[in-house]
């Protein structure tokens, strides 16, 4: 029997990868490999042999140039050992595949500034957004309420029917556009999945600390129009067990935490479209 299987990339600076993966097999992903960006660019490991792929959150080279910039330039420019091929040409072969990628806080700054999203009419590799640092001037380490657009055609939000609870923590975390036009496609085409809100999960804020860090809109996290790629700034990886919330021990919860369901979505749609 095929086997869906996911890839959780790590090195220069990541430090989400363990529970990224673990996150993938409790969402029901048979095999799931963390390879380090040096495997893959030795070619011992080729994106080609996977359907889900996660990039996570971390600190990518230092954050020189600016959040996970370094990565986004190494991940567009360089080649695999055998010098056949680039890895931007497994990348993109991966996404003409219709298989599925999620990033995560360092892993959102890094599709953003590779031009994964928002990506108009599938016109990738070109940047109209980024991530900057937080309107406060600090980082930040603390829960926010995620409300999230039902009219998205979001493969990872299938079944939420109002938000989550998540973590976040991080220091360039605003989501800004290059123009006025892009934000509004952005809107209209209900690419901005996931939105900073209160505790009813009604409106969004762009009130501190609801919203950590300024993005325009309360952008906590975006899609492309295929719905299949995805980032966000919260942490889905952090919060997989009702042990992972802060109150757990005052409060009485699922035993799923908000987390789980993006991958369980994602285990889901690979089944049924990639196997």
């Amino acid at each position: 029997m095929a086997k869906a299987r996911a890839i959780v990339m790590t090195g220069n600076g990541t430090n989400c990868e363990t529970e990224a993966a673990h996150a993938c097999r409790l969402g029901g992903f048979d095999d799931v490999v963390i390879a380090h960006i040096s495997d893959l660019l030795a070619g011992e490991v080729r994106l080609d042999n996977f359907h889900f792929l996660n990039l996570t959150g971390g600190f990518l080279d230092g954050d020189d140039l600016g959040s996970a910039k370094a990565q986004a330039n190494r991940l567009k420019y360089a080649k695999v050992d055998d010098l056949r091929e680039h890895l931007l040409d497994q990348l993109t072969r991966f996404i003409a595949d219709g298989k599925l990628i999620l990033g995560v806080c360092n892993g959102f700054q890094l599709m953003v500034k590779m031009g994964l999203l928002p990506a108009f009419d599938g016109r990738y590799l070109t940047q109209a957004a980024t991530l900057t640092f937080n309107d406060c001037g600090r980082f930040q380490d603390r829960w926010v309420y995620l409300k999230t657009d039902s009219a998205s055609t979001c493969v990872y939000t299938k079944g939420v029917a109002k938000g989550l609870y998540l973590p976040i923590r991080h220091g360039e975390g605003k989501f800004v556009v290059d123009s006025q036009a892009t934000l509004d496609t952005i809107e209209a085409k209900h690419l901005a999945v996931f939105k900073y809100s209160d505790s009813s999960y009604a409106t969004p804020t762009m009130e501190f600390p609801l919203n950590p860090n300024g993005s325009v809109n309360a952008i906590a996290g975006l899609c492309n129009e295929t719905g299949r790629l995805m980032g966000m700034m919260p942490h889905p990886e952090a919060f997989v067990h009702r042990i992972n919330h802060p109150r757990w021990t005052r409060e009485e919860l699922p035993e799923e935490g908000d987390g789980l369901i993006l991958f369980k979505n994602a285990s889901e749609y690979a089944r049924k479209n990639l196997l």
